[in-house]
């Protein structure tokens, strides 16, 4: 089989290389040729663990190729992927759906044969009806079957994901669209993967229900997190009682600074706004959304008060500000509200990410960036922890003492070991722990 895929953003250019990891040729066609003549030597424009060897191995291979020109990466393709952005509206937080839009109608008028157009970018309940009304418009004399194959990759782990789903779930209207989308996910088959098949609107909705409902299980635990401060209990002991229940499960009940990336804050508001335009509101993840924006304005004042009330002056370091380890994406990441807040406040704040290039563009220039995490934590009045990559979980706390001016620590990820940091003279504060 050929497909062709639109998009080499993130969701566009894991997906099209774990396809081609399973024996398909795939084109991924984008806008951007800079990222395109970067993509053809190999150089990955995100950072994703394992995505570069999956890329440059392919492409060695032949299986995998990169191009600005829909009509060559179409050449032949039995499948579109469309796998654009779907950012959201400036104004009312509906997800915007001009590119997805866009794509379908070039991808029609490109066509040369019947084929099947897949839209793995998330959108909402009733995008897959508009692109059909589109593509009959601009190219009735073929068939082209719409179809919806929303994506569930985890940032960080999304080869494991697409390689090693918990489900794949396709939305269509037609035998023939079911048909090849099978053949594409064949190799699942051998694994036993489950495939839920059912209508556009069920398949679009899915991807926003699951998304809300795990930004909903943060959000709770959260809360619960605050409670347990108010009463003297522990968090974590909380989060473990209740995940031991096979109904609620472990995953998504780590108490933080809030949900941020692509997905969660994007799509929860996206959903809202669309079950208020059907008439029917979702006021549970409306109050989520309010209840996690709150909570990184929060996470600024806490570090304040830790300091006494007053930071001008005072040295702030930092240790992670992407929304979460193994990536480098900013998008809604908690340091993009926490950081500025303390800066306007007069701190000196002092930044290591192992992966910074992405926070560079994103955070006030009044930031200062280190090569090191010593380097952030030397002559610091306090230590935040925002991010719990994997080498800040094993710093010594006899060190960290040591580098630090003060000894103010707060762990907003309880990463760390409360007793070690306090026996090493630390005056440690994790989140919703005694």
């Amino acid at each position: 089989m050929r497909i062709a895929v639109l998009g080499a953003g993130y969701v566009g250019l894991v997906s099209g290389a774990c396809f081609a990891e399973f024996g398909i040729q795939v084109c991924i066609v984008d806008t951007d040729p800079a990222k395109v003549e970067a993509l053809q030597r190999g150089v990955i424009p995100i950072y994703e663990p394992g995505l570069d060897k999956l890329v440059v191995e392919n492409q060695a291979d032949g299986r995998l190729s990169f191009t600005t020109r829909l009509e060559e990466a179409m050449e032949g393709a039995d499948c579109v992927f469309l796998a654009v952005g779907t950012p959201s509206r400036r104004g009312d937080g509906h997800a915007d759906l001009q590119y997805v839009f866009a794509a379908a109608e070039g991808v029609a008028r490109a066509a040369k044969k019947d084929l099947v157009l897949v839209t793995k970018s998330t959108v909402p309940v009733g995008t897959g009806k508009k692109i059909k009304e589109i593509v009959q418009r601009v190219r009735p004399d073929l068939t082209i079957h719409v179809a919806s194959n929303p994506e569930f990759l985890r940032e960080g782990n999304a080869i494991g994901d697409f390689m090693r789903p918990d489900r794949v779930v396709l939305g269509a209207e037609s035998e023939a669209a079911f048909a090849t989308l099978r053949r594409l996910y064949r190799p699942l088959y051998l694994i036993e993967t489950p495939i839920v098949a059912t209508s556009l609107e069920t398949a679009e909705l899915i991807k926003y229900a699951a998304n809300a409902f795990l930004a909903t299980k943060i959000t709770f635990i959260n809360e619960m997190a605050d409670l347990c401060e108010k009463v003297g209990a522990d968090v974590h002991d909380v989060a473990r009682g209740m995940g031991l229940d096979g109904r609620i499960g472990r995953k998504f009940l780590h108490a933080g600074p809030g949900y941020g990336g692509s997905c969660f804050p994007k799509d929860t508001l996206a959903l809202a706004m669309t079950a208020r335009d059907a008439g029917s509101p979702v006021r549970l993840v409306e109050t989520t959304i309010a209840v996690n924006d709150a909570r990184k304005e929060a996470m600024a004042d806490r570090i304040i008060a830790a300091l006494g009330g007053e930071v001008a002056g005072k040295s702030i370091g930092i240790l992670g500000v992407t929304f979460k380890p193994e990536t480098d994406d900013m998008r809604d990441a908690p340091s993009l509200v926490i950081l500025p807040k303390l800066v306007a406040a007069g701190a000196k704040v002092v930044v290591h990410d192992p992966q910074p290039h992405q926070a560079r563009q994103s955070l006030p220039g009044a930031v200062t960036f280190v090569a090191t995490p010593l380097e952030a934590v030397t002559g610091a009045d306090a230590v935040a922890l925002l991010t719990e990559w994997n080498e800040y979980r094993s710093m010594a706390p006899e060190r960290l003492r040591g580098a630090m001016r003060g000894k103010v620590v707060l762990d907003l990820r309880n990463a760390w070991d409360p007793e070690a940091m306090r026996e090493a003279g630390l005056d440690y504060s994790g989140i919703g722990r005694p």
